[in-house]
């Protein structure tokens, strides 16, 4: 199974690992999400990571819708965005209107 970082769910090698404070690499996070201990834009919000990683994505030949699509899907499973609060799933009756 293929490595990604966990928090944009971009394929891992270790020319991307991300680093710790002590200069260690990591294999959780690549370099452009998390460095020196840290996140690189610690106030980015799941959806703004997904604005950030479809440019990326339709660059390599993948249809927009495609990419949002896979995006929404794996971002939720992610170390750094479990149990984002933005991103619970309702009840499919809130999108029929069943639920009052």
């Amino acid at each position: 199974m293929e490595q990604i970082c966990q928090s944009c769910s971009m394929p891992m090698s270790l020319e991307v690992f991300g680093t710790e404070q002590t200069g260690e690499k990591t294999n959780e996070y690549c370099k452009y999400c998390y460095e020196n201990g840290t996140f690189t834009q610690p106030d980015t919000t799941m959806e703004e990571m997904i604005e950030i990683c479809v440019p990326h994505m339709t660059g390599e030949g993948m249809p927009e819708q495609q990419a949002r699509s896979i995006l929404k899907e794996v971002l939720p499973a992610l170390s750094r965005w479990k149990g984002d609060p933005l991103f619970v799933k309702l009840p499919t009756q809130v999108f029929n209107g069943d639920i009052e």
